[in-house]
């Protein structure tokens, strides 16, 4: 037999058998909408991460984020690597010891540059660490971002988007973006609405520099092998562009790659390429090209510079999507037709 609820009774306020309980109020139940095959909550259950996003995380997996596992290549190249050095430190042992079997004093200039070469060579070696581990850092954050929002983790979102600020702290031109991102921190509840604002603020004009950079590598290359005498001109301008936009893309972004950090984001950008499907994702270059018409437009040599000027920005495309700290989730992302327009073009202008 189940107690009857107590009944609505007046009284006065300034009676002293009425005692005031300043105890927190009870929570109140919520509602939540479950299904009857379906253990976890609707209101609960995390939304799918993008499979762009997807995409991204295998390619950062592949190279930014790989774990170093030896192999036969390493071994190989390890060993190569430590001959060499011992080849090169036992030749230097030797010129100075011979400087200083002419003269004393040669023997102390040769020194004095061979501590200088020392110092210098720890320099470099420390500004390679710094610039893989922060190039590593940023494809970290992209991860924790997508599965923050795709999962609306309030905590993870605020801790995420404080790194994101902290990220663009030392850039004057992000000042106004970092101080909005500042001020939703504040009034947001929302971890979702949190790092879509993050976004909309910081991250928009940084993707409308890289944007730029593409279209301009792009137009440079089709330009050049247009008008281009030999084929291995090309090759080489192609090689020295694609180079410098990846470096570019990835300091618009926050990153600062070196030597070794330039290899490991081409590891990136490729294992993107492949897992996206070459030149074909997001735009179906040869439908564009046979519906502008350009094969009977333009001659042979025209053709290579619009080929060359497509791989250049799939390329650029590719190293926006793997140098970007956050995922995209107000905007569309960009394809070729959008950053290199003029290559469809049915002028040729």
């Amino acid at each position: 037999m189940t107690e009857r609820p107590p009944r609505p009774r007046a009284f006065r306020l300034d009676d002293s058998r009425i005692a005031v309980d300043d105890g927190p109020a009870p929570v109140a139940p919520t509602a939540v909408i479950q299904s009857r095959n379906d253990p976890i909550p609707a209101l609960t259950r995390p939304a799918p991460i993008d499979e762009a996003e997807r995409q991204v995380e295998a390619a950062q997996r592949s190279g930014l984020l790989a774990r170093v596992r030896p192999s036969l290549a390493g071994l190989f190249w390890t060993g190569l690597g430590g001959l060499v050095s011992l080849a090169v430190g036992l030749w230097a042992t030797n010129l100075i010891e011979g400087l200083f079997a002419k003269a004393e004093s040669l023997g102390l200039v040769g020194l004095a540059f061979a501590a200088l070469f020392v110092m210098g060579l720890i320099g470099l070696a420390a500004r390679e660490v710094i610039a893989v581990a922060r190039q590593t850092r940023i494809a970290e954050m992209h991860v924790a971002l997508a599965k923050a929002r795709a999962a609306d983790d309030r905590d993870a979102a605020r801790r995420l988007v404080a790194g994101l600020v902290a990220l663009y702290r030392d850039r004057p031109e992000t000042a106004h973006a970092r101080a909005q991102v500042e001020e939703a921190r504040a009034a947001i509840i929302d971890g979702r609405d949190l790092i879509d604002v993050a976004e909309r603020s910081l991250l928009r004009p940084l993707d409308e520099k890289a944007q730029a950079e593409i279209a301009k590598a792009a137009k440079a290359v089709s330009l050049v092998t247009a008008i281009s005498p030999r084929a291995i001109l090309d090759v080489l301008f192609v090689i020295a562009q694609i180079i410098r936009l990846v470096r570019k893309i990835a300091e618009i972004y926050g990153g600062r790659p070196g030597f070794l950090g330039l290899i490991k984001l081409a590891r990136s950008i490729g294992a993107h390429i492949a897992i996206t499907g070459g030149m074909a994702v997001g735009d179906s270059l040869i439908q564009q090209l046979v519906g502008h018409g350009i094969a009977s437009r333009i001659s042979a040599k025209m053709g290579e510079g619009v080929l060359n000027g497509l791989l250049t920005a799939r390329v650029g495309l590719s190293a926006l999507a793997v140098c970007r700290p956050a995922p995209f989730s107000v905007a569309k992302p960009p394809g070729v037709s959008d950053v290199a327009p003029f290559l469809f073009n049915s002028k040729g202008d």
